[in-house]
């Protein structure tokens, strides 16, 4: 068994190696791992982090010049590069010399040399490999339970029957310490250890100190003359406690504390506060107490999937989709991709709108893919979706908790609704336009009427209820479903739609066809529906600002222009609002258990990210792109860019973003869009050819780059047989500014420790100006074409 797909897992756990509960923490991350994946990460990390006796000598290795470098007792003989290699290295791993400092800095010697001989000067690294690029861990929150500093006193050290022995500590915290003793000993590692503290006995009178404190040992390593061993305290008073809390918060300025775990997961925090508004797939709860989907997970950008399924009276229909029948299929049959995909449009009846649709797997079985996704694909309302599924492991906790001290835990009653959720489910739109007529292609001549066996049962009531996301709701009060029908105009244009929400000052709207209206100018706006109840109040040639379109001009975000007389519009709805509250569906909320709720709900999500978001940062000449945002969890893409890397944690995106791609097809998009703009895509095919010594070579081509349908089938046909066809779809968009009082706290505490880490992680969030995401579309993009299936059966 291979630890390469656990490498994101391995780097978050290295700064917590030296930690006396760094059992519970290793149990927390990996509790959804196998026994056998958690012994053989434990071993590498024990491995890692055990004292190394290798000298490093680059005299006869470096061109560049070497000086001397004293570790302990240790003559090393390093060039600057090398020296900060071992700066970086000796960090994570509580400054003491291991086995996993020693490969660091030979690695990256070698990796310099390697460029070197290539021709390729390190200066000019970022310019010839634009396109290799760093992974921050995403979704994945843990602490240290308390603070610990490197603090260096005295001690002796004794068990039953057996005489004290000195030595010294080389941390300290208040329920643990890590300390050195002579490597020849004669104590009993499985029996705890009493621990005197000598030079604390000496400041301070505690009877505890003065007996000694009992220590449980956790961990041992032994370095030729010495034994190194972590300890968790097991005895002492609560005064103790609180004396040697004190210690800390007292020598804080004085002694180094280590803050590389929170740094880390700091940095996974605001890179998500980057990506989450753009989170384009809707994030939906299997409830154990109803046994069915009880809540929905709500971004700026995936509303419109819940807008497509509400009727003509604002009721969800997505319930009546993924009904509890084909959720048991997928749930029970994960292995089986045909359960996940579902195909989807409306049909509208006398003002009726009815729904149908069919997974991949009941469209095999019945014989009807051909009528299906023919007859549906001429529908204006085609979708198409991919439902995937989570189990959901409670043992990892909910909330964010970074700092020494954080509560870990949520209020009780939203503790409590988040243990009823069983799985996280993710609907994904794959729906893409540009590829209507390949569907098309799947025509019979079969009775349409037969598809009414794909009838959606029609609900009346809501059961999912939506919860948004803190900063997705940018608007100054709340907004409700509503359905209205609008007239719009702008000097000469004119267009007719109907409202999906509303709030008293804005509201969103899709029209009947795309138009291009201007932000610049007002647009002004009818409501003839209403004004049938409206009386005497004239509900026309109302102004509104456009704040953003989606859809290309098919949906529009107003807000009303607000002059010196009234607002007839404002007016209005704040009184529809007051008088309907009861009957109107609610979309977003203000109180904090459901604040809290919705963060639980978006730590959860995080774990399980089915696509890998990737971050545009501008440099002093252009942009390129400043990280991957992966997960501890194994993942397909990420797994083909990293091959061939030579760091842990980095990727190589050139096989996809080479020869100008980068520039034409993200970054100048990026640039030409505003934050508030949904993300667009393009679509990659992908041929994967595997090579000796475990290489993959690809080769991406852009599918708008294919020519025709037949030279699609090729390239498909032709990966298949060298090795493996994938398909990829490059979500792109702008961001706002970084949303820095989300990390206020981690932030102020790193920079009262390293100013300068705090520094530059701030200077990196500012810079980002685009994200994105990868997105696996293999399967969906096989069915396009009839040709390529009936040759499979």
């Amino acid at each position: 068994m291979s630890l390469d797909n656990h490498s994101a897992l391995i780097e978050q756990l290295k700064p917590l190696l030296m930690e006396p509960n760094f059992h519970e923490i290793f149990q927390q991350l990996t509790i959804d791992e196998t026994n056998s994946t958690r012994f053989l990460l434990k071993m590498e990390l024990n491995r890692l982090a055990s004292p190394c006796t290798r000298i490093i000598d680059l005299r006869d290795k470096s061109e560049l010049p070497c000086t001397e470098s004293m570790l302990g007792q240790q003559r090393h003989f390093l060039d600057e590069p090398a020296k900060h290699s071992l700066h970086e290295a000796m960090s994570l791993y509580r400054n003491q010399y291991t086995l996993g400092v020693y490969e660091y800095v030979i690695a990256a010697h070698q990796q310099r040399r390697q460029k070197l001989r290539q021709g390729i000067q390190q200066t000019d690294a970022i310019e010839s490999e634009p396109f290799m690029v760093p992974g921050v861990v995403l979704g994945s929150y843990f602490n240290r339970t308390e603070e610990r500093m490197n603090y260096s006193i005295r001690i002796t050290v004794s068990q039953s029957g057996r005489g004290e022995m000195p030595g010294i500590t080389a941390d300290l915290s208040v329920n643990g310490a890590r300390i050195r003793l002579a490597a020849n000993h004669s104590f009993d590692l499985d029996k705890p250890l009493k621990v005197k503290l000598l030079e604390l006995s000496e400041e301070y009178y505690y009877p505890d100190l003065q007996l000694g404190v009992d220590y449980e040992i956790v961990d041992s390593q032994t370095n030729g003359e010495f034994i190194w061993l972590r300890l968790k305290r097991i005895s002492g008073s609560e005064a103790l406690g609180e004396m040697l809390g004190n210690l800390i918060r007292g020598y804080k300025l004085r002694y180094k504390v280590d803050v590389n775990d929170v740094l880390v997961t700091a940095s996974g925090l605001g890179f998500e506060r980057h990506y989450l508004p753009h989170l384009p797939h809707l994030s939906l709860y299997f409830n154990t107490q109803t046994q069915g989907l009880s809540h929905m997970l709500l971004s700026r950008d995936n509303q419109q999937i819940v807008h497509y399924f509400q009727d003509e009276n604002d009721v969800s229909q997505l319930p009546a989709m993924l009904t509890q029948t084909r959720l048991s299929a997928l749930l029970n049959h994960p292995e089986d991709p045909d359960h996940g995909l579902f195909f989807s449009f409306t049909y509208n009846a006398q003002g009726c709108l009815c729904f149908y649709s069919a997974t991949l797997a009941e469209l095999k079985a019945k014989g009807m893919m051909p009528l299906f996704l023919g007859f549906a694909s001429t529908k204006p309302s085609w979708r198409i979706f991919k439902l995937t599924q989570d189990k959901i492991y409670h043992d990892k906790g909910y909330r964010r908790a970074t700092l020494p001290g954080d509560e870990a835990k949520y209020s009780p009653l939203v503790e409590q609704q988040l243990a009823q959720f069983s799985h996280l489910l993710q609907l994904i739109d794959l729906t893409n336009e540009d590829v209507r007529e390949s569907y098309k292609a799947w025509q019979d001549n079969s009775n349409a009427n037969t598809l009414k066996t794909f009838a959606q049962q029609k609900l009346t009531t809501h059961s999912i209820k939506p919860i948004s996301m803190q900063f997705s709701e940018r608007r100054q009060e709340a907004r409700f479903a509503f359905k209205t029908l609008v007239n719009v105009s702008q000097g000469e244009l004119k267009a007719a739609g109907i409202s999906l929400d509303i709030s008293s000052r804005g509201m969103q709207l899709t029209l009947d066809n795309p138009t291009e209206f201007s932000s610049n100018k007002p647009l002004m706006l009818s409501f003839p529906k209403l004004q049938t109840i409206a009386g005497k109040t004239q509900l026309d040639h109302l102004p509104y600002r456009l704040v953003r379109t989606r859809k290309n001009g098919v949906t529009l975000h107003l807000t009303a222009v607000m002059g010196h007389t009234p607002h007839v519009g404002v007016e209005f709805l704040n009184k529809l609002i007051a008088h309907n509250k009861e009957k109107l569906e609610q979309l977003t909320q203000n109180d904090s258990e459901v604040k809290e709720l919705a963060d639980g709900l978006k730590n959860i999500l995080l774990r399980d990210l089915h696509s890998v978001p990737y971050f545009v940062e501008k440099t002093t000449k252009s942009a390129q792109i400043a990280c991957l945002g992966v997960s501890t969890q194994q993942d397909d893409i990420c797994d083909i860019f990293a091959a061939g890397t030579f760091d842990t944690l980095q990727y190589n995106l050139g096989p996809l973003l080479k020869d100008g791609i980068f520039k034409r097809d993200i970054l100048d998009p990026i640039r030409q869009m505003k934050p508030q703009q949904d993300m667009d895509f393009i679509e990659v095919f992908i041929q994967l050819t595997r090579q000796s010594r475990g290489q993959i070579h690809l080769k991406c081509v852009l599918a708008s780059e294919i020519s025709n349908t037949q030279a699609k089938l090729t390239f498909i046909h032709q990966s298949k047989i060298a090795g493996r066809f994938m398909a990829l779809r490059i979500y792109r968009g702008a961001t706002e500014k970084p949303d820095m009082s989300y990390l206020r706290r981690e932030l102020e505490y790193i920079n009262i420790h390293a100013n300068h880490k705090a520094k530059q992680l701030e200077e990196q969030l500012w810079r980002i100006i685009g994200v994105g995401e990868l997105l696996d579309i293999t399967q969906e993009v096989e069915l396009r074409y009839p040709a390529l299936h009936q040759k499979q059966s």
